[in-house]
């Protein structure tokens, strides 16, 4: 598992601080792992002052999802982009 970023680590305390359990932060903070990810999630917690853990995942949830989609996508333009210069170029000819 990929280490842990700073806000990340920032989520973990703020989770503490607010009474959550320890086995909750960790998994949560080992799900949002990146300044991205844990970014949007104290942001989100950051509007409300407790929440059902319940809601916690299912933003968490939401948050993957978005990510997930958003690396898709890029990986869609890093294709299209090649198949474009395929259609300019044509197939390389390694004989030239």
């Amino acid at each position: 598992m990929k280490p842990r970023s700073e806000a990340s680590k920032n989520l973990y305390q703020m989770m503490l601080d607010r009474g959550y359990p320890v086995e909750f932060c960790e998994v949560i903070t080992q799900n949002l792992n990146t300044d991205f990810t844990a970014g949007r999630m104290i942001g989100y917690l950051s509007h409300y002052q407790t929440l059902p853990m319940e809601e916690i995942v299912d933003e968490m949830l939401a948050i993957l999802t978005d990510r997930n989609r958003i690396m898709q996508k890029k990986e869609l333009e890093r294709n299209n982009a090649k198949w474009n210069e395929y259609l300019a170029n044509g197939i390389p000819n390694d004989e030239e």
